[in-house]
């Protein structure tokens, strides 16, 4: 009983704290260039907002910039994709053509992310170059209307075919190949073993385990898989495993399963609780932009896969 408490009061807890701690995306507005952080001067961004108008109007592709003062919590790429793809659908819809440039000044993160029909032209590697070799060292100066545009002509360039690198040093955060692997493993091998424990536990502390791990498969498979494949593997968990516990409950291996589990749980006197300190604040930008010309831009329902780099400075 006391195990079906805990699990009740940490459900109850955990996903309020998370709904909470969703930061808000700004509107559109018609302009390209969201300087919500207050980081880059007027004449830069009427100049790269005329930049990036001529270059749509030339090639279609689509290249919006959004600063924030700070991420509040959320994971940089998960962000970033709720951007990109959610609220401002980057991109023609049959080309899958856009590009978003994300800065978080507070956390010293950046990040380009790159739609599906783009990432021939613009794989990680590139975008991995462009924020190292051409917006991180720009950053450190203090140089945030040198680095941002920088960033633009990169981008532009490697889309074009033209990009080149002067000097391909210093460390990028995305991982190694090894080092995915070996998250990887970690990763599910922690969410298996909660998984099996909330398949074979009856009752509601077996899916109070199974709404609680919900969050976790919503999060954090993308970084060993990748947004799509993990995307799939969260609908699976959501919607599989409710059908898995019934099926498990009306035959009898399943049955014998959970009597031996419930036996487990209750031969065991100890138990744990939750003194997480977790908070999330609500950020309401959308009206940084500072930009008089060229309004009516919008996204045109392009689709982003994860495709692109992350960075910091």
């Amino acid at each position: 009983m006391n195990s079906i408490r805990r699990y009740i009061i940490l459900f109850f807890y955990v996903l309020p704290v998370m709904a909470i701690a969703q930061l808000k995306v700004p509107e559109l507005w018609g302009h390209r260039v969201h300087d919500d952080a207050h980081i880059l001067s007027q004449s830069t961004i009427d100049q790269l907002e005329q930049q990036l108008k001529v270059f749509e109007d030339s090639t279609t592709n689509q290249i919006a910039i959004l600063t924030i003062p700070s991420l509040e919590g959320e994971i940089l790429e998960e962000f970033a994709i709720k951007v990109a793809h959610d609220a401002w659908k980057l991109g023609q819809k049959d080309k899958d053509n856009g590009v978003l440039l994300l800065i978080a000044v507070n956390d010293h993160k950046m990040r380009i992310e790159v739609g599906q029909g783009l990432e021939g032209p613009l794989p990680d590697v590139i975008c991995n170059r462009i924020i190292r070799n051409e917006m991180a060292p720009a950053f450190r100066r203090g140089d945030f209307d040198g680095g941002v545009q920088a960033a633009v002509n990169g981008i532009t360039k490697a889309i074009a075919g033209e990009y080149k690198s002067d000097g391909d040093t210093g460390s990028g955060t995305e991982l190694s190949g090894k080092d995915k692997l070996f998250t990887g493993v970690f990763i599910f091998l922690i969410l298996g073993v909660f998984t099996y424990i909330a398949a074979f536990t009856q009752g509601c502390a077996g899916w109070g385990l199974y709404a609680f791990l919900i969050p976790f498969y919503a999060v954090f498979p993308w970084i060993a898989i990748g947004v799509t494949a993990a995307t799939a593997l969260f609908f699976i968990y959501l919607i599989g495993m409710p059908v898995l516990k019934v099926i498990l409950a009306r035959t009898p291996w399943g049955k014998e399963m959970m009597k031996n589990m419930a036996s487990k749980s209750s031969g065991k006197g100890g138990g744990w609780s939750s003194g997480s300190g977790w908070y999330g604040g609500g950020w309401g930008g959308g009206g940084g932009s500072s930009w008089g010309g060229g309004g009516g831009f919008s996204g045109g329902g392009g689709s982003f896969g994860g495709g692109g780099s992350s960075g910091s400075w």
